[in-house]
């Protein structure tokens, strides 16, 4: 048994009271010589101090939050293990153009995006799910897990406030970055889902580059492109003033040049979006076998139970007293 809060342990002395002190109610009697033995009161008494000092223990233990260790579950099944990589700058929060198309008027971006997400990993039981978000910098939202629970609130939590920019190289490094310490399942996918890019310098490039080939990352990127915005299929973009390329084209023509699997998707309304994900709901169902850490067993509620069972009983034996009087 392993304790969360092992220093709570540190007020166990304080069990030891109700034997130390010696409260006795007061009785007055003209002779002690008329008072008999009574050996069933003194040891229900002590009886009564040793229940209390147990109680007090109780509760001490229940509030390190006692538990027993934790095991490794093997589960397989099809599947992969996902991590989404979320923008959340603060043109997600836009409308999308032909929210209207499927009931959802005024649908902002990001909402259609976290509606969306959500019945994706609800669809796929067997995956482990991590989610990244990013703006002008990477927040780790949650780790691959299973918890349902845990990513459906992670998902919801995605759609904060946003900042103006956009470091789509964070986002990625942060998301790949999960897979290090993690036993490979057989089928790993990065889903990048965002309205724009930023300029990746050449160490965070090379970086993504040598991390997707070693851990062995398929990656999808999601584009939520506006109706008149930059196309990443354009083959005849035209340069920016400076001579650069776009940086959304910039940045596909680097994907493109990826060891591993790459596919890209725009999606300019809410229905793209849906078809985008459901053709990589197709792509990465693949047969998978992992060891997940499963917590163990949490005896602090044991403790608790016991504790407030020992409560009553005293608050009933206290009940059943009969208190001595003295006439006046």
């Amino acid at each position: 048994m392993t304790f969360s809060h092992p220093w709570v342990l540190l007020l166990l002395p304080l069990a030891a009271l109700p034997l130390w002190f010696n409260r006795r109610q007061g009785c007055v009697y003209s002779s002690l010589e008329i008072v008999p033995e009574d050996r069933l009161s003194e040891i229900a008494e002590l009886l009564l101090r040793y229940l209390s000092s147990a109680m007090i223990a109780c509760m001490i233990v229940a509030l390190s939050n006692p538990h027993g260790p934790a095991s490794l579950m093997e589960r397989a099944g099809k599947g992969a293990q996902v991590v989404l990589v979320i923008d959340r700058s603060a043109s997600m929060d836009d409308p999308f153009a032909g929210a209207g198309t499927e009931g959802n008027i005024g649908e902002t971006k990001s909402a259609a995006a976290r509606r969306l997400i959500t019945r994706f990993v609800h669809e796929r039981k067997d995956d482990m799910v991590g989610i990244v978000t990013f703006s002008n910098s990477a927040m780790h939202a949650i780790p691959l897990t299973q918890s349902r629970e845990a990513i459906y609130a992670a998902i919801n939590a995605a759609g904060g406030a946003g900042l103006l920019q956009t470091n789509i190289g964070a986002g990625l490094t942060k998301g790949i970055g999960m897979y290090e310490k993690m036993q490979d399942s057989g089928s790993r996918a990065i889903i990048l889902l965002s309205d724009g890019a930023g300029r990746i310098s050449p160490n965070a490039r090379q970086k993504i580059s040598d991390w997707m080939v070693r851990e062995h990352i398929n990656l999808y990127w999601i584009v939520l492109r506006q109706p008149d915005g930059i196309s990443i299929f354009n083959t005849g973009y035209a340069h920016l003033e400076d001579g650069e390329k776009p940086a959304e084209i910039e940045l596909h023509q680097f994907f493109q040049t990826l060891k591993t699997k790459y596919t890209a998707y725009e999606a300019e309304d809410p229905k793209a979006l849906k078809s985008a994900i459901e053709d990589i709901n197709q792509r990465e169902r693949n047969p998978i076998r992992y060891f997940e850490k499963v917590p163990g067993k949490d005896y602090a509620s044991h403790f608790l139970i016991a504790a407030v069972l020992m409560l009553s009983l005293l608050l009933l034996i206290k009940l059943m007293g009969v208190r001595a009087w003295q006439a006046v």
